[in-house]
């Protein structure tokens, strides 16, 4: 991974992987970002029900815009294809969404790893939180991949278009992150 703009310097912000790039979120992003938030499949462990409106969107795509490098969340592109978001639009608590026609490539677990080791190299931050909804096996088995553990549960914790969702909530600490990479370096 590559940084091309160091620290939080600069209003837009970069990241590399082998196969994305993460960067700031830009207004020309809206379509891509509404494919992504108004499909069904793709919102079914979102805080939100699909978008129904690209006004909907622009709000959302606007308050990220916002944050700036404040929080660092970021749109994900493949082969410069808007295809989600992935970041911290607050920290500590880790969220990510990609559009259902790039699943089960990695894509969602490569993307998460940057924006956590970016925090950890960046920020005066030592446990990162995510929480996601106990039928999301996908999701769970990314962030135990990422060496996030399990902390807590709870019941009820999410309305989501008059849904009651539970929550599974899971913790990261810096060492743990270390130990998941040293584990996974090349000998």
């Amino acid at each position: 991974m590559t940084v091309s703009a160091p620290g939080f310097t600069s209003p837009d912000m970069e990241l590399l992987t082998p196969r994305l790039k993460l960067r700031s979120a830009r207004a020309d992003d809206l379509e891509a970002m509404h494919a992504v938030l108004s499909d069904p499949r793709a919102t079914r462990w979102w805080s939100t029900p699909p978008h129904e409106t690209l006004e909907q969107t622009a709000r959302w795509l606007d308050g990220m815009i916002a944050s700036g490098t404040d929080q660092p969340d970021f749109v994900v592109e493949l082969d410069g294809r808007v295809v989600g978001k992935a970041g911290f639009f607050e920290l500590p608590e880790v969220g990510y969404i990609l559009h259902p026609d790039v699943w089960g490539q990695g894509l969602a677990t490569e993307a998460v790893a940057a924006a956590v080791d970016h925090v950890f190299s960046t920020r005066r931050v030592d446990v990162l939180t995510a929480d996601v909804d106990p039928e999301n096996a996908a999701s769970i088995r990314l962030l135990e991949r990422l060496g996030f553990v399990r902390t807590g549960a709870a019941r009820q914790t999410w309305n989501v278009g008059g849904v009651w969702k539970d929550s599974l909530y899971y913790g990261l600490t810096r060492a743990q992150r270390a130990a998941v990479l040293k584990a996974h370096a090349p000998a």
